[in-house]
C-alpha cells in the first residue's frame, strides 16, 4: 500500500504577531500562513495595520511579540529570530516585492534594474543581464531591455518591477498596491504578469490592496480592521 503525498509545508507562518506604535496598535495578535502556490489578498481600510503586517511577514519591521517563519530546505528559519543583517540577507535572497510605484532606479535601464538584485548576491554582470533578459521577455518586455524607466508607461515599469521581484527565484513575493496607480484595463493586465510569474510557478504572493477586482484575483482574501484579522474568505 502506498501512502497518501504529504502537503507542502506552508511557504511563511506567523503567529500571534503584534505591533504598536506608541498609543496606536497596528496588529493585535495576528496569525497568519500562505501555502506554497497561494496567492492571498490582504484588505482593510487606511490605519487598518495592513502594512504592517506584510512588512513583518517579509522581515521589514520586527514585531513586538510573535513568530514569523519561513519554509527552508532545511527546515522552518525563523525570521524574527535574525539580526537586521541576516533579515537583509534574506530579503535579498528569499523575497520578490513590488511596491506601488515601483521604486525602480530611473537612472539604470530595464535590464539593469531587474539585474541589479542578481548581482547583489554575488552574480556576475553578464549573466545576471542574460537571466534579467529572459524574465523581461516572459513578461511581454523583449526588446525593451535597454530602456530606462521614463521611457515606459506604467504599466510596463510595472512590469519591471515584477521581473526584478522574480529573478532571484524569489519564495514568497510581496506586493504593496502594485495596481494601485494604474488604469483598470493595466491593473488586471499587470495582476496577469504578477499572478503568472509566481503562483503557477508555485510560489507564494502576498498582496496588500485596497481594489476588490485586485483581491478576487487572489485564491485568500483577508479582511483586517485595528489590527485583526475579521474576516477570510476564499475566492477558490
Amino acid at each position: 500500500m502506498t501512502s497518501a503525498p504529504t502537503a507542502a509545508p506552508p511557504a511563511i507562518v506567523a503567529s500571534a504577531l503584534t505591533k504598536t506604535y506608541g498609543p496606536s496598535v497596528a496588529l493585535a495578535g495576528i496569525d497568519f500562513r500562505v501555502a506554497p502556490g497561494e496567492s492571498v489578498a490582504i484588505m482593510g481600510a487606511s490605519g487598518s495595520g495592513k502594512t504592517t503586517l506584510l512588512h513583518c511577514l517579509a522581515g521589514i519591521v520586527a514585531p513586538d511579540s510573535g513568530s514569523v517563519s519561513l519554509a527552508t530546505a532545511t527546515g522552518p528559519l525563523e525570521i524574527t529570530a535574525l539580526d537586521e543583517a541576516g533579515r537583509s540577507r534574506l530579503r535579498r535572497e528569499a523575497f520578490g516585492f513590488v511596491f506601488q510605484q515601483g521604486l525602480l532606479l530611473p537612472e539604470l535601464t530595464a535590464v539593469e534594474n531587474v539585474a541589479l538584485p542578481l548581482m547583489l548576491t554575488g552574480v556576475d554582470r553578464r549573466a545576471a543581464e542574460q537571466t534579467a533578459a529572459m524574465w523581461l521577455a516572459a513578461l511581454g518586455l523583449a526588446g525593451y531591455e535597454t530602456r530606462r524607466i521614463g521611457q515606459l508607461s506604467g504599466g510596463q515599469a510595472q512590469r519591471v518591477a515584477i521581473a526584478r521581484a522574480q529573478t532571484t527565484g524569489a519564495a514568497v513575493v510581496f506586493a504593496d498596491e502594485p495596481t494601485g496607480a494604474l488604469d483598470s484595463q493595466t491593473s488586471a493586465e499587470v495582476m496577469d504578469a504578477l499572478i503568472r510569474s509566481t503562483t503557477e510557478r508555485g510560489r507564494s504572493l502576498v498582496v496588500v490592496t485596497h481594489d476588490e477586482t485586485v483581491a478576487a484575483r487572489c485564491s485568500r482574501v483577508l479582511r483586517l480592521a485595528d489590527g485583526r484579522i475579521v474576516d477570510e474568505v476564499s475566492t477558490r
